[in-house]
């Protein structure tokens, strides 16, 4: 078992006052390691390290084009060290091995993707009245808190410490405590391959979401907030945050839909609808867990889901041939079959799954129910976990009534041949990412942005460097 450490002020360290706590393997319940539980000392000491790089502007005055290439050389690193940071990532989270490898090769891509924007962030000349010239300067943000959740653990961290390192930020990184692992590993294999990172840039600090995330969303020191969580988390730091008003980006929970219209191509649909919804064992925001499909091929559908979903071995994440791996914790597995259990009373019938698996760990079934209407709560609420809710219906208007009926807006996906239908129907759904004929898909290069419940802010793409940067005008009188 490991006795890991934070990394902070420039040392691997320990809880002021000593304190640990254990992180499990959810596939066999076994402790694993322990990580420091940071206590407000280590934050403030955390914060005021983050404050005096950025202040010695080594980082942020830096030739773009260096930042660019000292972020070149973590991808690097990234990508050589990807096998043995996926072997943590999946004894840790519970993922299969397979989808943890693929999750940190795509780190790496972002990586790569915002080092080659590091010097192309620009301002602009404006015309302006008289003898005048005015123009525009992008600055850093400053330092940055970034809260990473528990299902991507490694992924979602790099996502945003890309674009922040790239605009020139600091960056203090806090994991989720039940999987701090692969970020540690991670920040290791950086240290080793000599990146060339200036001092106190990138932190790591471990601990309770409760203390840490919230003495860092409202700490005054703090410049910017990024939250990957649910959306009461979100509602908690967005409220701290305004006290000092930081800014907050929030990339909240979903309820996305697949959309399927009869001419689709159903073998294809039925495998990809498959992936969106068990892929982590249905613990994504983006998971398609709304399946709302024309009358007319319903049946046809759901017995080729159950059909694939067959075929899919379920165990710990590090065997050979699993497919889906084990949930992250017992505590959440349980709170989801309890959520199942209270959508089930109030309509709906099981056509696959509906159980824990009778093992050790976190595993569950993966669980098919049709026949669920737009007021039940498995058609309103995320469940996080591994339950697909089949809903059908009969006219165009009515598909997209029910796929917008809900709270939240991240990803939706359209499956149809008619391509006038697909354009109308992703203008007028409300989210803030389409999918035709493919879920669920996403890019480096490509915002990954939800509306209403489901965030504020974008990640990914040129247009998250807007985060990450503030705007200075500046005239001069000629």
């Amino acid at each position: 078992m490991a006795s890991e450490q934070m990394w902070i002020a420039g040392e691997w360290t320990d809880a002021e006052d000593g304190s640990t706590s254990d992180v499990l393997n959810p596939a066999t319940g076994e402790v694993i390691a322990t990580t420091p539980k940071a206590t407000i000392a280590d934050v403030e000491r955390c914060v005021a390290s983050s404050r005096a790089a950025l202040n010695s502007k080594e980082w942020g005055a830096m030739d773009p084009a260096q930042r660019g290439r000292i972020l070149q050389k973590m991808a690097a690193a990234t990508y050589a060290n990807a096998k043995s940071l996926a072997a943590i990532e999946s004894s840790n989270n519970g993922k299969t091995f397979r989808e943890a490898l693929s999750e940190i090769r795509y780190g790496a891509w972002t990586l790569e993707y915002f080092a080659g924007l590091s010097d192309k962030i620009e301002g602009s000349t404006i015309p302006v009245p008289g003898n005048r010239l005015n123009y525009t300067l992008r600055q850093p943000l400053g330092v940055t808190a970034h809260i990473v959740p528990w299902n991507f653990p490694l992924q979602l961290a790099i996502r945003s410490i890309a674009p922040a390192l790239a605009a020139g930020c600091t960056v203090i990184a806090k994991p989720a405590s039940w999987t701090p692992l692969s970020l540690i590993a991670w920040m290791k294999a950086m240290q080793e391959a000599e990146v060339g990172l200036p001092a106190d840039v990138l932190q790591v600090i471990t601990g309770s979401g409760g203390l840490i995330g919230d003495a860092l969303a409202g700490h005054s020191g703090v410049d910017g907030i990024v939250l990957t969580g649910g959306v009461p988390t979100g509602q908690a730091v967005m409220a701290k945050a305004s006290e000092n008003l930081t800014p907050v980006t929030l990339e909240l929970g979903g309820k996305g839909a697949n959309v399927v219209f009869p001419d689709a191509n159903l073998k294809y649909c039925a495998k990809a609808i498959c992936f969106g919804i068990f892929m982590n064992a249905g613990q994504m925001c983006w998971a398609g867990s709304r399946l709302i499909v024309h009358e007319d091929v319903h049946d046809e559908l759901v017995d080729a889901i159950v059909a694939e979903i067959s075929k899919w071995p379920v165990g710990p994440g590090m065997e050979e041939g699993v497919r889906m791996g084990s949930m992250v914790h017992t505590s959440h597995r349980d709170d989801v079959l309890d959520m199942l259990a209270k959508g089930l009373a109030q309509g709906g019938e099981i056509a696959c799954g509906g159980n824990a698996l009778d093992r050790d760990g976190a595993f569950m079934e993966a669980t098919v129910v049709t026949g669920v209407s737009s007021d039940n709560l498995l058609f309103q609420e995320e469940l996080f976990g591994p339950v697909l809710a089949v809903t059908k219906f009969s006219e165009d208007s009515e598909a997209l009534a029910l796929a917008n009926d809900t709270p939240f807006g991240l990803l939706n996906g359209i499956w149809t041949n008619d391509l006038s239908r697909a354009h109308k129907f992703a203008r007028d759904v409300e989210s803030g990412m389409v999918s035709i004929n493919e879920y669920p898909i996403t890019f480096p290069q490509t915002a990954f942005t939800g509306w209403k419940h489901s965030g504020i802010g974008i990640e990914q793409s040129k247009d998250a460097l807007n985060f990450y940067t503030k705007v200075k005008n500046v005239n001069v009188k000629l």
